[in-house]
């Protein structure tokens, strides 16, 4: 029988070889990339805006302090909160004790220095019939006649002060100027009260405002000059409309809130002063595409959203503009169009060109 040959030296190297690479690439393969499941959303275009609506008081257009202009004590007050006033009407009285003794010293100062300028006129005029004929000197009579302006100036000067005195007892009666209601006092008979004090408020009867608090956030949204409903709060039948009359410049200190004034047009009589309203207002009323406000991402320093491509489930980010937000949704004017897919929750992991798998949420 034929023995076989032995292989060659070189031979068995080479196999050895070969043997060394296939245990090599026998491997375990690289893992494939990673699929990140995401949350999802289908965009839709809003075809109107949305409606906010607060609750406030119907309050007076103006509000007038009604105050003496002489300090006194105060003997009477004749109305009280919530009564109606009349322009002329008498509202509260001083005492007149101490203006109309005034007055009578007054006039008969006035009585006195008229009686000084009857004597200083009678002896001017005696002078210079003297002068005319000589008997007297131009020094006596150049006396006669400073005498008499002095009396004269000083019938002037008891003459305002008796003025003043009668415009001081007319002083004492504290009439309103306006036509209104009762809705504060400020002092009660027989306090001694300071000239300005506060006595009624009266709120004017022309004018009535819708007075809400409003979030600095729906300030800033707010459309200008916007038309706003106003509704009594117990009888949504009586209604009325209005536009913004004031914003207040400053923040309340304690609520962060504005004080907004909206001028109601021909408010019913059911809308009384105090009475509790409702405001409706319309946010972006033009359409728009509104998306939850966890969907925005950063690109570039710019808002940006990331679009998922339905037929390679992969991710790209895409920049947007804003046409407004608020904490839980935005409003992109430009970037996106209705019916495309975007994340909304996870985008802080996401890289451009990653496979993602939907969780939800997509039309």
């Amino acid at each position: 029988m034929t023995q076989p040959r032995p292989m060659p030296r070189a031979t068995l190297a080479i196999a050895a070889a070969f043997g060394l690479l296939a245990a090599c690439d026998s491997g375990p393969p690289p893992a494939p990339p990673e699929i990140r499941p995401v949350r999802v959303a289908t965009v839709e275009r809003s075809t109107g805006g949305e409606v906010v609506s607060l609750t406030g008081t119907v309050q007076a257009e103006t509000e007038v302090n009604l105050a003496f202009r002489i300090d006194g004590r105060m003997v009477e007050r004749l109305v009280n909160v919530g009564d109606s006033v009349r322009a002329g009407q008498v509202i509260a009285r001083l005492n007149r004790d101490n203006e109309e003794n005034g007055l009578r010293a007054a006039r008969a100062s006035l009585t006195a220095a008229r009686g000084q300028l009857t004597e200083a006129a009678n002896n001017y005029w005696r002078q210079s019939e003297l002068l005319r004929d000589g008997w007297t000197t131009r020094v006596r009579y150049d006396q006669a006649a400073q005498t008499r302006q002095t009396a004269q100036a000083a019938v002037d000067a008891a003459a305002a002060q008796v003025s003043i005195a009668e415009t001081r007892l007319g002083y004492t009666e504290l009439v309103s100027d306006v036509d209104g209601r009762v809705t504060q006092r400020g002092a009660e008979p027989g306090e001694v009260v300071q000239p300005g004090r506060m006595i009624v408020q009266v709120a004017r009867d022309e004018g009535r405002d819708a007075v809400f608090d409003v979030p600095p956030t729906l300030k800033d949204q707010a459309p200008a000059n916007p038309v706003i409903e106003v509704v009594l709060t117990t009888d949504p039948a009586v209604r009325a409309v209005g536009r913004v009359r004031e914003v207040a410049p400053r923040a309340d200190a304690v609520t962060g809130t504005f004080q907004v004034r909206v001028g109601l047009a021909e408010p019913p009589p059911g809308m009384r002063l105090g009475s509790t309203v409702t405001g409706r207002l319309t946010l972006g009323a033009s359409a728009g595409i509104s998306i939850p406000a966890s969907a925005l991402a950063r690109a570039d320093r710019q808002p940006a959203v990331w679009v998922v491509d339905p037929r390679t489930e992969t991710v790209a980010l895409r920049t947007v503009e804003l046409v407004r937000h608020d904490p839980g949704h935005v409003v992109v004017g430009q970037g996106l169009e209705p019916g495309e897919i975007i994340v909304t929750a996870g985008v802080q992991a996401l890289r451009p060109g990653q496979k993602v798998r939907l969780l939800g949420g997509a039309r």
